[in-house]
């Protein structure tokens, strides 16, 4: 069962979303039958579809909108947000219900500013037999604790605050976060897992795994993000 997460932790959950109507409505359900979560802020980057309308019909959750791209939209949500610690959640990944009581524990350290959930990759269509090449992304943030976005980040406001928010860039933001809050805390990884959709790796599963695997190295080599973000395609 989960537990309310003791003070003084206040958790404001952060999406970012563009043309999620097939998924928005499934994530706030679930937040809302959460218990220790704060508040929900949605951050719409300039939906064609029924995104904010689905949205809108979820009392209580916040819906704002902010420029396309997944660092400036959840800037924008942790502008408005009320908590002291912001978990910032893609509309393809799933909590495990008991996250917000994961995140106190790991934030009772005082040296930990930051953290994430391990991963398990769920293959919408069925492709389990790609599972283990959807696994090396949590492998490589596990041993380095550098995790992606889709591990559900979560941390401090006032560390947050102190490294400047996500980065103005198309991809690596979130490793690009990561690598400025180890150099002013520890990153913890909570043992719980969330569940993220494969829907990126359905056309072409092998490719997708492994350039998500060069990634961290061509990024830490100096190749531009722009340039990642074109051998990547639409990162969502």
């Amino acid at each position: 069962m989960p537990v309310d997460v003791p003070p003084p932790h206040r958790i404001s959950v952060i999406i970012p979303v563009l043309n999620e109507e097939q998924r928005i409505g499934q994530r706030l359900e679930e937040l809302g039958r959460m218990a220790g979560v704060a508040e929900v802020v949605v951050v719409d980057g300039g939906s064609g579809d029924r995104t904010a309308e689905i949205t809108r019909g979820f009392s209580g959750v916040r819906l704002v909108s902010a420029a396309r791209g997944r660092g400036s939209q959840m800037n924008a949500g942790a502008r408005v947000a009320s908590g002291n610690v912001f978990l910032f959640l893609h509309a393809d990944v799933a909590l495990p219900p008991d996250a917000a009581t994961w995140v106190g524990r790991m934030l009772a350290d005082p040296a930990v500013v930051a953290g994430a959930f391990r991963t398990w990759t769920v293959a919408d269509a069925g492709r389990s037999w790609a599972a283990p090449l959807l696994h090396l992304a949590d492998l490589r943030s596990r041993y380095t604790r550098l995790p992606y976005g889709d591990q559900a980040l979560f941390v401090r406001r006032d560390a947050f605050d102190r490294v400047g928010g996500f980065p103005d860039q198309p991809l690596m933001e979130d490793f690009e976060l990561s690598r400025r809050l180890r150099r002013v805390g520890r990153i913890a990884t909570a043992p719980a897992a969330v569940r993220v959709s494969g829907r990126r790796f359905l056309s072409r599963p092998i490719r997708s795994a492994v350039l998500m695997r060069l990634f961290p190295l061509l990024y830490r080599l100096g190749v531009p993000p722009r340039v990642l973000g074109r051998l990547y395609g639409d990162p969502r």
